[in-house]
């Protein structure tokens, strides 16, 4: 069959369009990963993170912090704040001394000297006692002046100031607190949402280092190094525990001594307020408003499960989800051209419930992964790759209907659409039946014809001819004239393609004989026609060159049924069959009728034919043609 232009029918840009496709689905994973910061969030990666650490706190309290709450009940009770700082000595002498505290932190800035006698009892405590005060970096990069207020306190050596987060400002406490051993930063960076997810444990100003609040604690207590900081230096809040989980008295009761004496002894203690009237009051991934101190206090059980080594280990996140976007685009780039645009869409959604599901896992051990990037790696094969394989496969059907309807019967049409081979049409070795027909006397018919009574009886043999290969699903290799040749077992396999050939043989002979017994009831010459059928392997196929292709079959089998339709024509049978089709046949009955050696042939043919039917017609006459044959016995 002719076919056209293979520029025409595959584009090969293609398969390199679908590649970079895939890359691009991978490299956009890739970059969500190692280009995305705490400032430019990738889309919806930190929406989802909140959903995961809202299904991983836990309501276990921690036995090892306690929270001093200057509450709405002890500013009822003891008068508004801000209180006398001699209160804030005693609260922390009472903790220390009768509670047995571990260490003592204040969320509370002493910018100011309030009173002189608080104040110098504050100082004593800061200088040799397990206090650490707090002061307050600002790191806004829009403030016309910069904030400095009071002095800074608890710098660390100058050589690590290259991996804090630089700060632009600050407020510190008065000066009569420059003595203070520990000072801890309560300064926080929202993230563009507003959200306070992690806090800068370390930070960078004039050239020195300082730590957080929660990190000169737990510094100033256990007199150990800072364990390593997942994250750097700007470290996300685990939020494992949320405000509830925390033990949390009022500081009225621990002024009172009402409160067990044993339940504060060596834990780490934070002082701060939760007041409304305060107004330390956060957005977090666990509620629109919380307490500045909760989160000060969840930043300290996140840094006392890293010291304890019971934190989930690591996981390498950002190179899990580049594979899992790697292994998608490689499944989709094996699946979307063979499914459909809906089964395609449904196993995208499938790899985006994988993903959601382990990137909940990896959430646990990998804070900063970004958890998003391969759904939008996904959303990517959705809009462009799913479309890009539609509009091929489309393309690929109508190149393949407008090449396949007249020649091959529909049924195999469709089958041809959905298989999933590559290239249908691409040459590969198939075991094929080959029928060739051809009229008998075609010039002696039509050379005293007007034209078009010649073509109007050409156009009726080979609509006899063409009818049942189409019926019996063969595929027409093209027209010889008066004749044509057809083959059974490709584009597509067929196990029953030496049957269909024959059944397509016995149905040209029965077509052609009633259009004979027409013409000569009109008074016209009858019509023969003769058919040879073998089978056997043969390389079917598209060959040809860019200008002009053929789909066709080249073998041994092929030209021996040519051979067998030219020998015909010496016996009184219009068909003849080769030995391969009788082989294969399994629902019709064949007579042997002895060997003759084909023209080409260096051995003898054996030759076949159908069975006669009772009823049927007797045979023609042999034609006295140089044909030798022996015997003549049915074969079942």
């Amino acid at each position: 069959m002719n076919l056209p232009s293979k520029r025409n029918r595959f584009q090969p840009s293609s398969a390199s369009i679908s590649l970079w496709i895939a890359l691009a689905a991978v490299l956009l994973t890739a970059g969500a990963q190692w280009l995305t910061t705490p400032s430019r969030q990738f889309f919806a990666d930190e929406w989802l993170r909140d959903r995961f650490i809202g299904m991983q706190t836990s309501s276990a309290p921690d036995p090892r912090i306690l929270v001093v709450d200057i509450d709405e009940d002890s500013i009822a009770a003891l008068g508004p704040w801000p209180w006398p700082r001699t209160r804030l000595a005693s609260l922390i002498e009472t903790l220390l001394s009768d509670y047995g505290a571990r260490g003592v932190a204040l969320d509370i800035l002493l910018s100011d000297r309030a009173d002189p006698a608080g104040d110098a009892r504050l100082a004593l405590l800061a200088e040799h006692g397990p206090v650490v005060l707090a002061q307050a970096f600002d790191y806004s990069t829009t403030r016309p002046s910069a904030l400095n207020v009071g002095v800074l306190g608890g710098a660390r050596q100058p050589a690590d100031s290259a991996v804090g987060v630089g700060a632009t400002g600050y407020i510190g406490n008065h000066l009569g607190m420059a003595r203070a051993r520990y000072v801890g930063n309560i300064g926080f960076i929202p993230d563009p949402d507003g959200a306070l997810r992690r806090l800068p444990m370390l930070t960078s100003f004039g050239g020195h280092t300082y730590p957080s609040l929660a990190l000169a604690l737990l510094e100033c207590c256990s007199g150990q190094a800072s364990p390593p900081l997942r994250g750097g230096a700007l470290t996300r809040v685990s939020f494992k525990r949320d405000w509830s989980a925390f033990t949390v008295v009022s500081a009225k009761d621990i002024l009172d001594t009402s409160i067990d004496i044993d339940s504060a002894k060596q834990r780490l203690v934070l002082i701060g307020s939760s007041s409304l009237g305060v107004g330390d009051r956060v957005a977090t991934p666990l509620a629109p408003e919380r307490p500045g101190l909760g989160v000060q206090a969840a930043m300290l059980s996140t840094l006392l499960d890293a010291q304890a080594g019971s934190a989930p280990r690591a996981w390498p996140g950002r190179v899990m989800a580049t594979l899992f976007a790697a292994f998608v685009a490689l499944l989709a780039g094996y699946a979307l051209p063979r499914l459909s645009a809906i089964a395609s869409a449904a196993l995208l959604a499938a790899s985006a419930l994988t993903w959601i599901a382990l990137a909940y896992l990896i959430s646990l051990h990998d804070s900063d992964f970004c958890t998003t990037g391969p759904l939008a790696s996904l959303l990517f094969l959705l809009g462009v790759g799913v479309p890009f394989q539609w509009q091929l496969a489309q393309r690929r059907s109508r190149d393949l209907l407008d090449t396949l309807r007249q020649y091959v019967a529909p049924e195999v049409v469709e089958q041809l659409m959905r298989s999933d081979l590559q290239d249908p049409l691409a040459p590969r070795q198939c075991d094929v039946t080959t029928l060739i027909a051809d009229m008998e006397g075609y010039t002696s018919q039509v050379e005293s014809l007007p034209v078009e009574e010649a073509a109007r009886l050409t156009r009726d043999f080979l609509d006899c001819l063409t009818g049942p290969v189409i019926d019996q699903h063969g595929t027409l290799d093209k027209y010889t004239g008066d004749g044509l040749v057809a083959f059974w077992g490709a584009p597509l396999p067929n196990a029953e393609h030496a049957d269909l050939a024959l059944d397509a043989a016995l149905d040209i002979v029965r077509r052609v004989g009633a259009l004979s017994a027409a013409r000569l009831a009109q008074g016209k010459p009858a019509l023969r026609v003769r058919i040879g059928v073998e089978s056997g392997l043969a390389m079917a196929g598209d060959f040809g060159t860019s200008f002009r292709s053929i789909y066709t079959a080249v073998g041994d089998s092929v030209n021996t049924a040519s051979r067998l339709e030219q020998v015909a024509r010496a016996y009184p049978h219009d068909v003849m069959i080769g030995a391969g089709t009788m082989q294969r046949a399994r629902r019709h009955h064949l007579m042997h009728l002895g060997e003759c050696l084909l023209r080409g042939k260096e051995k003898p043919t054996v030759l076949y034919t159908f069975e006669p039917r009772p009823g049927a017609p007797l045979a023609r006459k042999a034609q006295p043609e140089r044909a030798h044959h022996i015997g003549t016995e049915p074969v079942a």
